[in-house]
């Protein structure tokens, strides 16, 4: 990405060169000057998370330039693409065709360059616009070992809020009162509430406790927690706001006459040859009762079914926030298979012996929520954020 902002910037100088009056020629290299250290700010201010990107420029500046790192990068890799390709494709033609090459195809290769070029510029500021357009996405969900008397019971579920630059205090309050008017029995928030350090957290918490369900709102911390050292202050302001965050804690919930255990974990890295995921969790898997397990990474559920817990909400992965042609590319592909949406494992058994299996009384099930913001750049294409309604119903 340096590379592509050096070049491009090298560029825009020697073409400023073309202006014949000097002072206009200043005031265009200033300009350049100074949109060169916006961005080389807003670059270094991302690789801090001691730091709030929106501490170091205003919200509309800072969004500007993540825009135009992520668009020039895009549209510089997507022009030596397709001038690779027409490289190998002169190569391996004859050569009495290279030297008969018509004219026409020339400027089909300028076009194609131009198009290759001016596309992620587009796509950037569609998925600018389109970053904060909620869907709600209703769900029925298999879980295995439900009691009759909870067949039907409705989970809210928001994730991967982070509020701070990008997410405004007022979009964290649509998504709120859209989740409140879907009436559920239960809400859950699977955490990144926050993405740095000096974000806003009690005022993106104080919002969610807006949030209404006869069983209650409960939580879990995200990774951005984690990274910010906020994991405990989050569980305070979680109980000051009349809301629940577990923190590798469970609880015993009843819903007509009958209950299910609810556990929370804290963000769950990748597991190591020391260290396992949801380690030391045994304890409070309940046998005699369905478990939901909050856990921010998805990848913690393969654990998770092979100690028994029927049903798991997870997030962080934001659906990729930027899927083209399908799932072609979709950077959450390479650090998970549970993208988003529902997926299936073996319950209490080896998930590497079995791999995904279908739903049904031995089947543990996960669900991933896409989230509402985003992070570094404000953009989501593909991937709307969601707020998720889950309905559970009996495996049959």
């Amino acid at each position: 990405m340096c590379l592509a902002q050096i070049f491009l910037f090298a560029g825009a100088w020697r073409l400023s060169g073309c202006v014949s009056r000097p002072l206009p020629r200043a005031l265009l290299r200033c300009l350049l000057a100074a949109a060169c250290l916006v961005s080389l700010a807003s670059g270094a201010a991302s690789l801090s998370m001691r730091v709030s990107p929106g501490k170091v420029l205003p919200a509309p500046v800072l969004a500007a330039s993540r825009l135009w790192l992520f668009a020039s990068f895009s549209g510089l890799l997507a022009v030596i693409m397709v001038w690779a390709a027409a490289k190998t494709a002169a190569h391996v033609m004859p050569a009495a065709r290279r030297r008969d090459f018509d004219p026409s195809r020339r400027r089909f290769l300028r076009y194609s360059v131009t198009v290759a070029g001016s596309a992620p510029f587009l796509a950037a500021a569609y998925g600018y616009g389109s970053r904060l357009e909620y869907r709600i996405r209703r769900v029925q969900a298999p879980v295995a070992h439900l009691p009759e008397k909870l067949d039907g019971l409705r989970i809210a579920q928001l994730s991967d809020i982070h509020t701070g630059a990008f997410m405004p205090l007022e979009d964290v309050r649509r998504a709120v009162v859209m989740a409140n008017r879907l009436h559920p029995d239960l809400i859950v928030v699977t955490g990144d509430f926050i993405s740095q350090v000096g974000d806003p957290l009690e005022d993106c918490i104080r919002e969610l406790g807006r949030l209404s369900a006869p069983l209650g709102v409960w939580g879990c911390n995200g990774n951005h927690e984690e990274y910010a050292g906020v994991e405990h202050l989050s569980q305070v302001l979680f109980q000051r706001y009349g809301m629940r965050l577990l923190r590798h804690e469970n609880a015993e919930i009843h819903w007509r006459g009958a209950g299910f255990n609810m556990i929370g974990v804290d963000y769950q890295g990748q597991a190591t040859p020391e260290t396992r995921m949801l380690s030391g969790l045994e304890p409070l898997v309940r046998r005699d009762m369905p478990n939901i397990l909050l856990s921010h990474n998805p990848n913690s559920f393969y654990r998770a079914a092979g100690m028994g817990i029927e049903l798991m909400l997870a997030g962080h992965t934001h659906g990729g926030q930027i899927r083209i042609a399908g799932d072609v590319l979709n950077p959450a592909r390479l650090y998970t298979d549970f993208v988003e949406g529902m997926y299936h494992l073996a319950l209490g058994e080896d998930p590497s012996a079995y791999g995904a299996v279908r739903p049904g009384p031995r089947a543990a099930t996960l669900y991933v929520n896409r989230g509402l913001g985003t992070i570094w750049i404000p953009v989501r294409l593909g991937v709307p954020p969601e707020i998720t309604l889950l309905t559970l119903r009996q495996a049959v």
